[in-house]
């Protein structure tokens, strides 16, 4: 093979686009771009995605209500038709071992409500407690103690 012989893959090179350069050519007049409108201009027409042309954005037509507070917490919700399936008797029940039964994902504060009967005696550790949880648990001889989140 000689110098002269090189050449780039079949495909590998394409021929640069001459736009403006009269009506025969395809690409004179409007270069390929079509008329007016934001997309023939020159320069960055990358566009957010929420744009919509200028038309009034959905997120601002419609209505605002309510209030979200920033520091709201977000609990983990466990029942206790949950405790009394996966533990036993005398057990305890805290949010790492409800973490290692993959019943809580990790990085949550775990609450327990009172969905569902207990007839277990469980010493149950955790963040927080429904009133009816927290009956229910003391009425089946268990113990309810609130950890420090």
């Amino acid at each position: 093979m000689k110098m002269h012989q090189l050449a780039p893959n079949e495909g590998a090179t394409k021929k640069r686009k001459r736009v403006g350069r009269g009506i025969g050519s395809g690409l004179g007049k409007t270069c390929g771009k079509g008329h007016k409108g934001q997309k023939t201009r020159s320069g960055d027409r990358r566009l957010p995605s929420w744009f919509e042309g200028g038309q009034t954005p959905l997120h601002k037509r419609v209505p605002k209500r309510g209030f979200r507070p920033i520091d709201r917490v977000e609990y983990a919700v466990v029942n206790l038709k949950t405790l009394e399936r996966h533990f036993q008797q005398g057990e305890e029940v805290s949010p790492e071992s409800l973490l290692e039964k993959g019943l809580v994902r990790k990085g949550m504060p775990v609450k327990v409500l009172g969905d569902g009967e207990l007839t277990k005696a469980l010493k149950v550790k955790a963040h927080a407690f429904s009133n009816s949880a927290r009956e229910k648990i003391q009425k089946a001889g268990g113990l309810c103690e609130e950890v420090k989140w």
